[in-house]
């Protein structure tokens, strides 16, 4: 129980850091995108590349923040339904659909590394010529890590199905609605 508390704190600082690291790119990003415009506008001189420059910027952006986003439970989640269920069967729910999220990313995974490593790895961009590879492996990179996340979301389910404290939680529940 101690190194599955000791790896989710890993997994989580991890997950943090990596997302830090892309939030860093919002700024460069920024000004890049206000200079283009300007230049754009006034000057009839926008700045070569700032589309692909921007482009790139954003998938690091968004690819490393996905891990980030499940820790803080930033996604969108619809509770209508789950919400009104039994808190045991609330905590299956839980389970079943990160097991789900596992295998979607787990194939997210694969196919980006397929693909980043395929015939076409050494594309690079059009103007500034920038190899497209290390982005591609962002995205696997990006997976391992949401994928991670779903591990750590589907313990706590797990232990929270299991838990003392959730079974006497619902029986109280199951007892008042008895009376």
């Amino acid at each position: 129980m101690q190194l599955l508390i000791k790896a989710k704190k890993v997994i989580q600082r991890l997950t943090f850091y990596v997302c830090a690291v892309s939030m860093f790119m919002l700024v460069p990003m920024m000004f890049l995108t206000t200079i283009d415009v300007i230049g754009r506008a006034f000057f009839a001189r926008p700045v070569p590349g700032a589309v692909e420059l921007s482009e790139y910027m954003l998938a690091v952006v968004i690819l490393l923040g996905l891990a980030y986003t499940q820790q803080v439970k930033g996604h969108p989640r619809v509770n209508l339904i789950v919400s009104r269920l039994p808190l045991r069967l609330q905590s299956v729910v839980e389970i079943i659909i990160n097991l789900l999220g596992m295998f979607i990313v787990f194939i997210v995974i694969w196919q980006g590394w397929v693909f980043a490593m395929g015939r076409m790895s050494t594309i690079v961009s059009d103007v500034l010529r920038i190899p497209q590879l290390p982005f591609r492996i962002l995205v696997s990179v990006g997976a391992v890590l949401l994928f991670l996340e779903l591990l750590v979301d589907l313990s706590a389910a797990v232990g929270k199905l299991f838990s003392r404290s959730h079974r006497d939680e619902t029986d109280k529940k199951t007892a008042t609605r008895v009376r």
